[in-house]
């Protein structure tokens, strides 16, 4: 089976980490996340990367939750793709991981590769990846170095990974000082990705308050974006965004601006 190609602008509005004591309109209920999915849906994003929360705003891989969900922006944003996440926020073994998975069989899944591969048992990290392929799942890498593409390459050529269609997110900032990125991050995985020859549909997010220099930069060097709450608060100028929507349009705004994207 085939699998989608990545959005242009995947709004990721709530994260693993964050919560109404960080910003009041990070949204953590599912009404809350459907309502912030359809907000950015009209300010020119096309894709929602989806984390749920239980009772007590936690992050959970919850299955039950996440068809809740997934049914629920089917029904308020129709056009809009979904894409969950599998991110362990050590508390989730690469068991449970895979277990999510396989209960949802969702259209898109985020799976981060030093996470997933952290199981012992090759076999299952390569069954892993080859039912998502055949199932159609499309699974979006998550990179946060320059040596992490090395590894998603070996990976690639001992075939534990299908090289087709093959999608990739680069996390720039997670484990910088300060948790900041700069346009300038981007070079070293991009020099990786084209040096190991991964043909890939691949996405930039970037953590502080150059999020949107990091995204536009992305975006004139061919690959899309993902922008919102979970990697940073602030508009380009330093100042608290009101929503999630308000970055999107920023975003969506400088796209659209020839001067603005110049760099």
């Amino acid at each position: 089976m085939t699998t989608a190609a990545l959005p242009r602008i995947m709004v990721a509005p709530n994260g693993a980490q964050r919560g109404k004591a960080d910003h009041p309109a990070l949204p953590v209920t599912i009404p809350e996340i459907v309502a912030c999915a359809a907000e950015c849906l009209a300010a020119g994003a096309d894709g929602i990367h989806a984390h749920v929360r239980d009772a007590e705003g936690r992050h959970v891989l919850d299955a039950g939750l996440y068809a809740e969900l997934t049914a629920e922006l089917a029904r308020a944003v129709p056009g809009m793709a979904v894409q969950i996440t599998t991110e362990a926020v050590g508390r989730y073994t690469p068991a449970e991981q895979r277990a999510l998975v396989a209960r949802l069989r969702p259209a898109s899944v985020s799976v981060a590769l030093r996470e997933i591969t952290a199981e012992p048992d090759t076999r299952l990290t390569r069954a892993f990846f080859h039912d998502c392929g055949a199932g159609g799942t499309a699974v979006q890498h998550i990179l946060y170095s320059a040596e992490e593409v090395d590894r998603l390459a070996a990976l690639v050529a001992d075939g534990t990974i299908p090289d087709r269609p093959l999608q990739l997110l680069h996390v720039l900032g997670r484990y910088s000082a300060g948790q900041v990125s700069s346009p300038a991050d981007l070079a070293a995985p991009l020099a990786r990705q084209r040096a190991a020859g991964l043909q890939a549909d691949w996405a930039v997010c970037a953590f502080g308050p150059d999020e949107t220099g990091c995204l536009l930069a992305a975006r004139r060097a061919g690959g899309k974006m993902r922008i919102g709450f979970e990697n940073n608060l602030l508009m380009a100028d330093g100042s608290l965004a009101a929503s999630n929507a308000a970055r999107v349009a920023e975003l969506v705004s400088r796209l659209t601006d020839p001067q603005a994207d110049q760099g």
